[in-house]
């Protein structure tokens, strides 16, 4: 009983110390400390060591294909605190976490020194939106749950990021409610387990024919589809430049009458002498009506020279300041934080109506529905009669072409993958399209099997398809199935809740079934990937308009 009772007292200590910080709220436009009420600023700094980059020949920045959890790994981290706590920093960014590790020791020490974390939820590869062929899925919001649910105990988390420099160009500016999408329902989770955490989202500094629209975009309609606060990655301030002559004042402008809290999310431009003269302009009187802060960009070496603060040692054992390091702690210790507005006169944020597409900004305001695990898992293991059954552990680098061929075979019969499209310009998305990748392959699948009338032939794919001898015995049966899904599930807006314990559908293997089946500077951090599994929806034709689900065939 003694070492239960010392057990329970270490943890109960352990929780008062992490469980320490104030809670950082959001009034009107700015940050306050909600035990004092005085305004806050972030002061901080970005806290990711570079994964392995991937071999993109036509990037010359990769984007990386694994990472490394700073907040879970304890000794480098104890390595690190001394120079965080000499910078004078009240908060980290982490671009990626692993939520199956354990990340007590270094949020303890972090929340001791006072520091608060902004915690990007996307992860690199398949983990993060896609800015060429976006959607809003299932295995995306379970991954986000999943991290959230890996820091909820701890009251130094300021903020969740959903997404970091996804939208680059007009183009891309269809991905924009997917974004929205995310931040709605991530917002709608938090509030759900009564955390205060904050909804954010990090954007490249693009031109403002599209830059603006995004901002107003993201915080535009209502409170519960909009960013808490608004990130900009700004490296625009280098050398010996003066706040007149950098671009900020442009900036403060181009937000003066900005609705949410906004800030430099990224900010350290790598022109050397890298002086970070910038800083007395982010916290002195010409900005701090519009901003609340900012990220120095960024504490570990990177592929790209000039741009980390310390020298880690060949052992990893020690982190050696360099002239960087020293120039921005004298800056930040330069900082007096500007209290105006109080609190008490900072208002409520209002909510503008939302911008209108344009040539420079292609969002529709129609935004796609939450993705809803029941529904998909329903359908997949009560409709699909081919399946989706890979030769190879590697899925990601086939399911993108996959799904391209079978829609692809669909369109040239007359037929199309309405069901499983979306698209952020014209406001349209299918019946499936929030659900996983893999399930999106076994609809099309099912799709091209049913529409040549079950010829084993057509459950092939390369081997990597196999009928599914539990599944519906008709077309009839098929769409019965998915019907009954379709009624039973919540559809549109909802509260998420955890990621379902619901298997997917495999199949009962018979030896019939086929013949034969971004950045410029911190390339190691999760921007905007493009995933193998959605690339090659982009071949889709429609060419014909469903009747129903599953009327395809």
């Amino acid at each position: 009983m003694r070492s239960l009772s010392t057990y329970s007292l270490l943890c109960l200590l352990f929780v008062a110390s992490v469980f320490s910080l104030d809670t950082i709220t959001r009034a009107g436009r700015y940050l306050y400390n909600s035990t004092d009420g005085s305004r806050f600023y972030i002061k901080g700094v970005a806290y990711q060591e570079e994964g392995t980059l991937g071999s993109d020949a036509a990037n010359s920045l990769p984007e990386p294909t694994d990472f490394i959890d700073p907040l879970a790994d304890a000794p480098s981290c104890q390595r690190d605190l001394p120079n965080l706590k000499t910078l004078g920093v009240n908060a980290v960014r982490v671009y990626s976490v692993n939520a199956s590790l354990n990340h007590d020791a270094c949020v303890q020490s972090l929340a001791d020194a006072g520091i608060y974390l902004i915690i990007d939820l996307s992860q690199p590869v398949n983990g993060s939106l896609n800015r060429d062929f976006p959607a809003w899925t299932t295995n995306l919001l379970d991954l986000y749950i999943e991290n959230i649910n890996a820091f909820l105990n701890y009251s130094n988390v300021l903020a969740f990021n959903v997404g970091n420099e996804v939208v680059t160009s007009p183009a891309e500016t269809v991905a924009a409610p997917f974004i929205k999408a995310a931040a709605r329902d991530i917002k709608a989770y938090l509030r759900s387990k009564n955390s205060t955490a904050l909804v954010g989202y990090s954007s490249i500094d693009g031109d403002q024919s599209w830059r603006g629209p995004l901002a107003n975009f993201l915080s535009c309609d209502s409170d519960a589809d909009s960013l808490d606060i608004f990130g900009l990655n700004n490296y625009e301030y280098c050398s010996t430049a003066t706040y007149s002559n950098s671009g900020y004042p442009s900036l403060v402008q181009d937000f003066t009458n900005y609705n949410i809290p906004f800030y430099f999310s990224e900010f350290g431009c790598n022109v050397e002498p890298r002086l970070f003269t910038e800083v007395a302009s982010i916290f002195g009187p010409n900005m701090t009506g519009v901003f609340s802060g900012g990220v120095a960009f960024g504490y570990f070496q990177a592929t790209v020279p000039g741009f980390n603060l310390v020298n880690i040692s060949s052992d990893g054992s020690t982190a050696t300041p360099n002239s960087d390091f020293n120039n921005l702690q004298q800056q930040f210790a330069n900082v007096t934080f500007n209290n105006t507005p109080s609190e008490s006169s900072a208002g409520s944020t209002s909510f503008p109506s939302c911008p209108q597409p344009n040539a420079a900004f292609l969002a529709s305001t129609t935004l796609p529905s939450t993705p809803n695990d029941e529904l998909c898992a329903c359908v997949a293991n009560s409709s699909f009669s081919c399946v989706f059954t890979p030769q190879t552990t590697n899925t990601t680098a086939i399911i993108g072409e996959l799904i391209g061929i079978a829609c692809g075979l669909l369109a040239n019969q007359g037929s199309n993958c309405d069901v499983i499209s979306a698209s952020g310009s014209s406001g349209t998305y299918g019946e499936l399209s929030f659900c996983d990748p893999g399930t999106q392959l076994s609809w099309a699948m099912t799709a091209f099997y049913e529409l040549n009338g079950r010829n084993p032939a057509s459950c092939s794919f390369s081997g990597n398809a196999t009928i599914n001898t539990a599944g519906p015995s008709s077309s009839a049966a098929a769409e019965a199935a998915a019907n009954s899904c379709l009624a039973a599930a919540p559809t549109g807006t909802f509260t998420p809740t955890a990621a379902s314990s619901v298997p997917p559908v495999t199949a009962a293997a018979t030896s019939s079934t086929s013949s034969s089946s971004s950045g410029s500077k911190n390339a190691g951090f999760s921007k905007s990937h493009q995933p193998a599994e959605l690339i090659a929806l982009s071949v889709v034709t429609i060419v014909a308009a469903l009747g129903g689900f599953w009327t395809v065939f």
